[in-house]
């Protein structure tokens, strides 16, 4: 292994002003805690996989937003419902969630 984690999960976790901009605020702090505890149920993946809050990670609009490195697998629109299924897919099982997926506008 290259780097010291197969996956680091990054969630954003930016909370803006009401009124303005959306951001992932309170919807991705929620994310965060979920996942961490989700992680903290398999001792096994502690070496292996890290959850880690991140500010701005761009798709405002679609969040609460969640990347995970090295693959560079993005998720959007995630809420807690989904987040069992992301860490028996993906965060413990390596395979990303694919109804799940961030799919990028077309530019």
């Amino acid at each position: 292994m290259e780097g010291k984690f197969a996956r680091h999960f990054f969630v954003c976790v930016n909370e803006r002003p009401a009124g303005g901009k959306p951001s992932c605020g309170a919807g991705g702090r929620a994310i965060l805690a979920a996942l961490q505890a989700g992680l903290g149920k398999h001792p096994e993946s502690w070496s292996e996989v890290a959850v880690t809050e991140a500010g701005c990670l761009g798709p405002c609009f679609d969040g609460p937003t969640v990347v995970v490195y090295p693959e560079g697998v993005w998720y959007a629109n995630v809420t807690i419902a989904d987040v069992d299924e992301i860490v028996r897919e993906h965060l413990v099982g390596g395979r990303p969630v694919e109804r799940l997926r961030y799919r990028w506008p077309a530019t």
